[in-house]
């Protein structure tokens, strides 16, 4: 089992930025698959970014450039740091663990979700 518990939502100017971050508990952190992903009403959940254990992280092309993810395996967080926000980044933010052994960016290979934070841009 992974608990996990995200913080650092809240509402922004376009052109801002948030920090979120994710405590895990549970299973050995070290050896998960991190994600964020995000959901807006009446639309499916999203890929934003993914940080493997040994540190390789993949993105989608709507926040390349702009949101890094990172983790740190000592304290068993990770983090989304989101620069330049733009109105349609405005959704709820959901980090998720994956106890795959293949990298996966796919919502359906993620086995632990938080309860998710909202994250708003305003123009």
């Amino acid at each position: 089992q992974v608990q996990l518990v995200e913080s650092g939502g809240g509402l922004v100017q376009a052109g801002g930025s948030l920090r979120l971050s994710c405590a895990a508990s549970g299973r050995a952190f070290s050896s998960t698959i991190m994600a964020w992903f995000r959901q807006t009403p009446g639309k499916e959940r999203d890929f934003v970014a993914a940080i493997s254990p040994s540190s390789y992280t993949s993105y989608a092309d709507s926040v390349k450039g702009r949101f890094i993810i990172s983790r740190d395996n000592a304290k068993n967080t990770v983090a989304l740091q989101m620069n330049s926000l733009k109105p349609e980044d405005t959704a709820v933010y959901y980090c998720a663990a994956s106890t795959r052994v293949i990298f996966t960016t796919d919502s359906s290979n993620y086995d632990y979700w938080g309860q998710g934070t909202q994250v708003t841009a305003s123009s």
